[in-house]
């Protein structure tokens, strides 16, 4: 009987919320299109966003059920019922019954198969949004074209009563705007990731040189600008319009994984870095050749911007290793059905990277007409600069290292070279240490003083890393603690067999094979199919992480958020761990090759063909990208990428353990 009254009181609600037109919309939907591993066949996902304070039903409520309604398809053909994605709440409503609600979201999918040219499903969703006290239906009419050519991404519709806007109109509106600030966001917080960093010396240094008028070393600084901008947005952009018309993203995706992580750029970055340290501390001078120059302009102003050109490219190409993850993920948007939001973004993006650069180019133009005779300050600037060069160039040699097993750079002898380095350079702020170029410290400022007490801290807090200790401030810096030989406390770190929370017999065939480990000395797999097997038998979900050894996001996320206790006794015992590096250069068995369904083209190495699999199941193209799946290889809830947030990851986990749970 209670059951019976709910369903009248909501259906007098219902005809109510109808009488009254122009209601406002409780639960607002949007939606998009996946591709899934079988051809032709795509999964539409609808999302409905529910209002506050509000819930609505299941697609198997006995009274107010979710549904689709009025169904259409034309040169397609539905794939089995429709299901939801989401998982309901398990609630006691008003009159104490047990119920599933949906609070916040529900996420709803149908599957399609494309058999004609023009492939479109349309109809409507019904769902009735209720609170304690009333009800109000919803009824959403989309249309989308299910283009498997294309393979393309959200496309909505449905009339908005209030302002005559479809819902994807709005969605667009502010998706691109959000989109923009993000970039912005993130082009400004590139400066402080260890492949960026260390060109801001190398900015200061060659426009300290500049012009000999402020008017023309802002100009400089402002084309300096200018062409970074342009090298970002413009390639980018061809590369984008190419995709569109070539379709397929496999080969531009291994261009700028082979820069990012390939032995070659990076050791001549790392190279380029270590020229740089000895230019400034005065082992000689850089200047462009005078055949290059000449070949580029006879005129001294053309001169200069060759110069200033040469710079922002150094600046670009050096950079990439760490831009390349948002680089990625704007690509991948371009062959998702996006064409001109990644260029939009891109050039957002630029601009707030370009922003700070351009600021320092100005800077030494304006500081010259304060210059104090002599300069001795400037050239102590340079050799300070130079001491970080050296630290940070590093680096490109470590992601080089750690793509190819070389053993070169293990964590303790990182560590030990920067000790000495930065040491040193508090030597030197004390005027222990002098430089060809150096005016004798006659007395120690307070700035010097200063700088030395701050760089001699960094030494102290550096010296218990030798032991094993985690630094989690500098954990995108340092090459990760698995490669540390002895950590103290719990003896070599690749040792802890006994400890597996998986199995009692926990065997990893493919760490064994590929010689690689987790951090934290966590237990896992490093080949997908091997990882379901395992979680199979396990009966858990598995957790993978789309990750590389170049990647310095993974390496903070490790530090900072696996190592949180909830995180790590969740990793460590509710899930099966299948780590993908997908920047391993290590070649494959001829049995383990990868061929591209698209292009036929055949993966050899581990890294491409693991970037291969993450782009193809889970369109994830940059690092790090944490997915969790069923043991039959289902995704259980959305991608979660880079986030500080152990609350927010916490959540992640939980709801991949809840959804797991459901099924």
């Amino acid at each position: 009987m209670k059951r019976i009254f709910t369903f009248m009181a909501a259906l007098v609600a219902c005809v109510a919320a109808i009488a009254q037109p122009g209601a406002r919309e409780l639960t607002v939907w949007s939606s998009h299109l996946e591709a899934t591993d079988e051809a032709d066949v795509y999964r539409v996902i609808f999302t409905g966003k529910i209002e506050d304070g509000y819930h609505t039903y299941t697609m198997t409520d006995e009274f107010s059920a979710t549904e689709f309604m009025d169904v259409n398809v034309s040169d397609c053909e539905l794939v089995g019922e429709p299901y939801e994605i989401s998982t309901p709440k398990d609630v006691v409503d008003e009159f104490g019954d047990q119920a599933k609600h949906y609070y916040g979201e529900i996420i709803i999918a149908q599957n399609i198969k494309v058999t004609g040219p023009a492939p479109v499903f349309s109809g409507t969703i019904f769902t009735n949004t209720c609170n304690t006290g009333s009800c109000q239906p919803g009824y959403h009419d989309f249309s989308i074209s299910v283009n498997a050519a294309d393979a393309v991404m959200p496309i909505e519709s449905g009339q908005d009563d209030a302002d005559g806007v479809t819902g994807s109109e709005k969605k667009s509106r502010g998706h691109i705007w959000a989109l923009i600030l993000e970039a912005i966001l993130w082009g400004f917080a590139m400066l402080l990731t260890p492949c960026v960093f260390p060109m801001v010396p190398m900015t200061v240094s060659f426009f300290m040189k500049g012009s000999e008028n402020v008017a023309q070393g802002r100009f400089k600084a402002s084309m300096y600008g200018l062409f970074i901008v342009m090298l970002y947005t413009l390639p980018i952009s061809i590369i984008i319009m190419l995709t569109k018309l070539i379709g397929g993203d496999a080969v531009t995706a291994d261009i700028f994984n082979w820069l990012s992580t390939h032995w070659l750029p990076n050791i001549i970055f790392f190279i380029v870095f270590m020229v740089f340290a000895a230019s400034f501390f005065g082992a000689f001078e850089i200047t462009l050749p005078q055949s290059l120059v000449n070949r580029s302009d006879k005129g001294s102003d053309r001169k200069g911007l060759a110069g200033v050109f040469f710079m922002a490219l150094t600046l670009v190409l050096v950079s990439f290793s760490c831009t390349g993850p948002i680089v990625g993920s704007v690509l991948i948007k371009s062959t998702q059905g996006e064409f001109w939001e990644p260029m939009v973004t891109m050039l957002a993006f630029s601009i707030a990277f370009a922003l700070p650069f351009t600021v320092l180019a100005f800077s030494p133009s304006l500081l010259k007409k304060f210059k104090k005779s002599g300069g001795g300050w400037l050239n102590s600037v340079k050799v300070v600069l130079g001491f970080v060069e050296l630290a940070l160039g590093l680096k490109f040699l470590s992601v080089a290292d750690q793509t190819y097993h070389w053993g070169i750079l293990d964590r303790e002898v990182y560590l030990a070279i920067w000790i000495v380095i930065f040491t040193l350079l508090g030597l030197y702020l004390l005027g222990k240490i002098r430089f060809a170029h150096d005016e004798p410290v006659e007395h120690l400022s307070v700035t010097r003083l200063s700088l030395a007490i701050a760089v001699f801290s960094f030494v102290v807090y550096l010296i218990p890393g030798m032991w094993g200790a985690p630094l989690k401030a500098l954990s995108g810096y340092m090459p990760p603690i698995t490669t540390q030989d002895f950590v103290m406390g719990s003896g070599p770190v690749q040792s802890s067999e006994s400890d597996c929370t998986i199995c009692e017999d926990f065997v990893s065939e493919s760490a064994e094979k590929y010689g690689l480990h987790l951090p934290l000395d966590l237990k896992g797999y490093f080949d997908l199919e091997e990882g379901l097997e395992a979680a199979k038998k396990a009966g858990k979900p598995v957790f993978v992480d789309v990750t590389g050894h170049g990647c310095v996001n993974c390496r903070e996320m490790e530090s900072r958020v696996w190592s949180a206790p909830q995180v790590l006794d969740m990793l460590k015992n509710d899930f099966v761990i299948v780590a993908l590096y997908t920047d391993d250069k290590q070649k494959l068995d001829k049995e383990d090759w990868v061929t591209d369904a698209e292009t036929g083209k055949v993966y050899k190495d581990l890294g491409r063909a693991n970037s291969y699999t993450a782009r193809t199941l889970w369109n994830v193209n940059a690092q790090p990208n944490y997915v969790l799946l069923s043991p039959e290889g289902d995704l259980l809830v959305p991608v979660r990428g880079y986030d500080l947030s152990v609350e927010g990851f916490t959540d992640f986990l939980r709801s991949g353990l809840d959804a797991y749970s459901a099924e």
